[in-house]
């Protein structure tokens, strides 16, 4: 497997980009306002999207997906207006409406959906977030919890779910996880297992998509590996590095997303799994990730007790690469409920849909890493221009 990817490494240092045919064409490509037909990002799609989450990794190419396809959206924020300005030029001017709003103010909430036909909760956290409070005794500072595990993962997806049955919402997509297990080690995967859970109990029609690992240009994935070799000089991996998972493309998923919203009605109460074309150890894509930087740095296999503890280190530091409960799922195999071929084989209309069912080819992470990981190599690739220096 490893050959496979150092080849690949080599052509894609020679060509970068490659160009990709998009076989699918959303009903609403040429649509102009007032009008039928297919459309475009300057033009109206008649279709109003809700969307929580947008600021995150996935969301904002699901932003970008919805917005050249001429949807208006509705962008959920609970920061300040930097957290979201690079999601305005993904719209055509009027199509957005910003919100702030506060998931512990449901009437702000009711805000943000307002009359979206569709409702889109991408919401997850892979730590809890805290602020500092002043206590009584010394040394006089302690932490609060702003919200837990449980609060993200389980309480505002139930909340969500709620406000779309009370606002009569047509659609509702509500982005969870693959693999997940309500006895794993890591009570991030825990909870994303209830949230599911009381996402379909109290919104039985959603949609729940269920991705594997994901991997893209602001990854916390690959860029784990990369940024390692860079500042410690060393790769540690999980369980001695033998621990597999099948990350899947950033913008595969959310394409496949927007297709949802194309045809809503379509998906209404199923399940899709969406998941890489390979798994891979993580000694497989340490060693992937250096062939790529061209660096040559050790390997670091580590039992879990061990690897635990450098990522209880790693979560204090000011670029967070590793806390423990990202450890714990790395601990795991993280990989889809089924085998490719056990989902091609399912029958009924109650099959898990994947990215083929939704006319996707899955993107190798050979086919992309280059393009963003390549600038970890000494003078990134400019270094081997004549004269650059």
């Amino acid at each position: 497997m490893f050959g496979a990817l150092q080849r690949s490494v080599r052509i894609q240092g020679r060509r970068a980009l490659s160009s990709t045919t998009e076989t699918f064409i959303p009903k609403i490509t040429e649509r102009r306002l007032n009008e039928e037909g297919a459309g475009g990002r300057a033009t109206n799609a008649g279709l109003k999207v809700a969307v929580f989450g947008a600021t995150g990794f996935l969301g904002k190419h699901v932003c970008y997906q919805l917005g050249k396809n001429g949807a208006y959206a509705y962008i959920g924020n609970r920061g300040d207006e930097a957290e979201h300005r690079d999601i305005k030029p993904m719209f055509d001017l009027g199509h957005t409406r910003f919100c702030f709003y506060s998931a512990r103010d449901v009437d702000s909430m009711r805000n943000v959906i307002g009359d979206a036909d569709i409702v889109i909760n991408m919401i997850s956290k892979h730590y809890e977030t805290h602020q500092p409070i002043q206590t009584s005794s010394f040394p006089y500072v302690g932490m609060q919890k702003n919200y837990s595990f449980e609060d993200v993962n389980v309480g505002i997806a139930s909340q969500i779910a709620e406000l779309c049955v009370e606002m009569q919402v047509d659609h509702l997509i509500h982005v969870s996880a693959a693999g997940l297990d309500p006895d794993h080690p890591s009570e991030w995967v825990r909870t994303k297992y209830a949230g599911e859970q009381a996402v379909r109990e109290i919104y039985p029609w959603a949609t729940i998509v269920r991705p594997t690992q994901l991997f893209g240009t602001e990854d916390k994935f690959l860029h784990f590996f990369a940024n390692m070799a860079k500042m410690y000089r060393m790769i540690p991996v999980p369980k001695e590095g033998q621990s597999l998972t099948q990350p899947v493309w950033v913008v595969d998923v959310a394409k496949a997303i927007h297709r949802i919203t194309d045809d809503p009605e379509k998906f209404a109460g199923r399940t899709l799994d969406f998941f890489g074309p390979s798994d891979y150890t993580h000694e497989e894509l340490a060693k992937f990730v250096l062939d790529i930087a061209e660096l040559d740095r050790p390997i670091v296999k580590l039992p879990d007790p061990a690897f635990n503890m450098m990522s209880k280190v790693l979560g204090n530091q000011e670029l967070v690469l590793m806390n423990e409960d990202v450890a714990k799922i790395w601990s795991q195999d993280f990989l889809p409920g089924m085998t490719p071929e056990q989902y091609k084989t399912q029958e009924g209309d109650d099959k898990i849909l994947t990215l083929e069912d939704m006319g996707i080819t899955a993107t190798g992470i050979e086919k992309e890493a280059f393009t963003y990981l390549h600038r970890f190599r000494e003078a990134g690739h400019f270094g081997r221009v004549d004269g650059y220096h």
